[in-house]
């Protein structure tokens, strides 16, 4: 069994960078265009924050795991967003990384994988027994 994480990389997205690197918010701001790069910069601070817990999380519990880059990937991009079922679907856009995957079984989203953390069910939430996650 494989457990796989859609994530979005920051070599992949230019934007993925803003959040180490942006100006403090006293800063002047230049019109329209300064105030929808800091609302994107925002949105992808907290994707990448969310990726790096899913990671730190498996990790630190010797989960073995498969990171996914869609960024790079048309075709695994693709894939991710149809194998998320329809009533997991956003009711706008396409779903955000990260997405968690036990093979082909979609386990849910970050918001899935905090409820399941908070509860202590992570490994039923990923399909898997606790005696089988070590190395």
């Amino acid at each position: 069994m494989v457990i796989r994480v859609f994530v979005a990389s920051s070599s992949g997205s230019v934007a993925l960078y803003w959040c180490d690197y942006l100006p403090s918010p006293a800063v002047k701001r230049i019109g329209e265009l300064s105030y929808l790069r800091n609302k994107a910069s925002t949105r992808f601070c907290k994707i990448k924050k969310r990726q790096q817990d899913v990671v730190r999380f498996l990790e630190a519990n010797r989960i073995e795991f498969e990171e996914v880059d869609i960024t790079m990937s048309e075709e695994k991009r693709q894939w991710m967003y149809k194998n998320i079922p329809e009533d997991r679907q956003p009711a706008q856009g396409n779903p955000l990384p990260p997405q968690i995957f036990s093979d082909d079984r979609y386990c849910g989203d970050y918001d899935g994988f905090f409820e399941s953390k908070e509860s202590n069910t992570v490994f039923s939430f990923l399909g898997l027994k606790p005696s089988l996650t070590s190395k």
